[in-house]
């Protein structure tokens, strides 16, 4: 046996090959902030950028020139209070999403469901004491993705990591009649300071210790793999991961575990890494981002959340051409 066969001809190799890239499983997450005529750079985070509504709308003209329908949006309100009461109503995101239905109806709208980005103490929900009260979160969790169902978005993200959010949200789309609206659940989500750079943009750090109470401990496999099957139980219809490149060995585990479509959220922290070690000429860029991807996607993630996906759109563009 020669396993070289296999390997000596291009188009063979094309042939055989196990993991593949395709751009219409990959989500592209955007920042829509509460004001006008706005595109604020991000410095530790390259080409990534705070947009108020009009510039979210081109920047959707730019993804669908390139192939990408699915975004996942995240806002950034003007006033915060305990509570993240505008999150709730005519939210920022509510508003967002009904501009880009009203003019690209074809671009599919997930929404991150949370209350970090609204708080002023920066936590995911309400505070009893210094603790995230879970079960009066999930009330206010509840009213979130009514407003957001209302408003048209395709599908909801919940991010919170607070015990029985799929079960609550499910339960009360389908009382409010949103039977087909599908849950995309952060099912598995690690506590991790690969997040750093995500709450730069998201203008979401904590004012006062940190999330390891609701989130999950990185050094724990079977209680991971736990998260996700309770929220396959509980109603989602799509699992995730997050972060990505240190828990591969999770998100494998997880593939093997549950038949649902499994998403991977390549997060800030692992994007600027690489995109600040291609700028210093450390690494070859795009050679290492698509190698990464192919991580990914061997490991068993179905869908890709990735600050990236434009360039990788571009780069599988032109080895078409």
């Amino acid at each position: 046996m020669r396993l070289r066969r296999l390997r000596m001809n291009p188009k063979m190799r094309d042939l055989v090959r196990e993991s593949r890239l395709d751009i219409s499983q990959f989500i592209y997450p955007l920042f829509v902030i509460d004001k006008k005529d706005c595109k604020n750079p991000i410095a530790s985070m390259p080409d990534v950028y705070q947009m108020s509504i009009e510039y979210i709308l081109q920047e959707c003209k730019e993804l669908m020139d390139l192939g990408i329908y699915h975004i996942l949006l995240f806002g950034i309100p003007e006033h915060k209070d305990e509570r993240g009461s505008s999150a709730l109503g005519d939210s920022i995101v509510a508003r967002t999403t009904r501009a880009i239905k009203e003019k690209y109806p074809q671009m599919f709208v997930s929404a991150d469901l949370c209350f970090c980005e609204y708080t002023s103490h920066g936590h995911c929900g309400i505070l009893q004491g210094e603790s995230v009260n879970n079960d009066a979160t999930l009330e206010i969790l509840g009213i979130q993705a009514l407003d957001l169902a209302k408003a048209g978005v395709d599908m909801i993200a919940p991010s919170g990591m607070m015990d029985h959010t799929t079960a609550y949200l499910r339960n009360t789309l389908d009382k409010a009649g949103f039977i087909h609206l599908p849950i995309m659940s952060y099912s598995t989500k690690f506590a991790s300071a690969y997040y750093g750079p995500f709450r730069d943009v998201a203008q979401s750090t904590p004012s006062f210790g940190d999330r390891r109470t609701y989130q999950e401990d990185g050094a724990n496999r079977r209680e991971a793999i736990r998260e996700s099957l309770l929220d396959e139980r509980e109603g989602a219809d799509i699992l995730m991961v997050k972060p990505a490149l240190a828990y591969l060995d999770i998100v494998r585990d997880i593939r093997e575990a549950s038949l649902l479509p499994l998403a991977l959220y390549n997060v800030s922290g692992e994007y600027s890494m690489l995109k600040l070690a291609g700028n210093a000429g450390i690494v070859d860029y795009e050679k290492v981002m698509m190698e990464t991807m192919i991580s990914f996607k061997r490991a068993g993630a179905d869908i890709i959340i990735s600050y990236h996906a434009k360039e990788v759109a571009k780069l599988l563009k032109s080895n078409i051409g």
